[in-house]
């Protein structure tokens, strides 16, 4: 009798799922990004101010690498204040550069303040394009074929990457 009402209970389910047909499709974001002209452009702003920042802690660095040779070759001529002078000197260059790097790329750093600064709008746009088309065609789930490595395969004619770009106002 358990027997009976526990398959008739799965065959209900599968019945239920199966009346209700859900709508996929696919988006290739990495397509879709490198084809907004304003997206390249805050990665090249990016990459130049990230380069910039990395010279600056680079050249901290090395300032003190080179006080630290210094030291190295003038220790046995140095008195016990002179060599203590030197290394509080070397150290205080290398929280510098620590600090700086910090400064820059840590968690909260400026890096990640101007990626969020230039790439957020961005991103909000885009993502209210994809609503709005799965919205428009009845898609209940958009699934990134570029981030999702568990897609063997996906049929072009699920791929909304253009008419999400179309919406956009890039015409592709």
């Amino acid at each position: 009798m358990i027997k009976k009402a526990i398959i008739c209970a799965i065959m209900a389910f599968c019945g239920l799922t199966t009346t209700q047909a859900q709508k996929f499709a696919l988006i290739d974001m990495d397509y879709v990004f490198k084809n907004i002209p304003a997206y390249e452009r805050a990665n090249e702003q990016l990459s130049q101010v990230s380069k910039k920042w990395q010279a600056e802690v680079d050249a901290l660095t090395t300032e003190a690498q080179t006080m630290y040779k210094n030291y190295q070759n003038e220790v046995v001529f140095l008195s016990a204040e002179q060599k203590k002078a030197r290394q509080d000197a070397i150290m205080e260059k290398e929280k510098q550069a620590a600090e700086l790097k910090r400064q820059y790329f840590g968690p909260d750093g400026e890096l990640f303040k101007k990626r969020t600064a230039l790439m957020n709008p961005i991103q909000e746009e885009v993502y209210n394009a994809v609503k709005d088309v799965s919205e428009l065609r009845g898609y209940q789930l958009v699934l990134d074929r570029a981030s999702d490595t568990g897609i063997i395969f996906g049929s072009p004619k699920i791929d909304i990457s253009d008419e999400v770009l179309r919406k956009l106002g890039y015409s592709y």
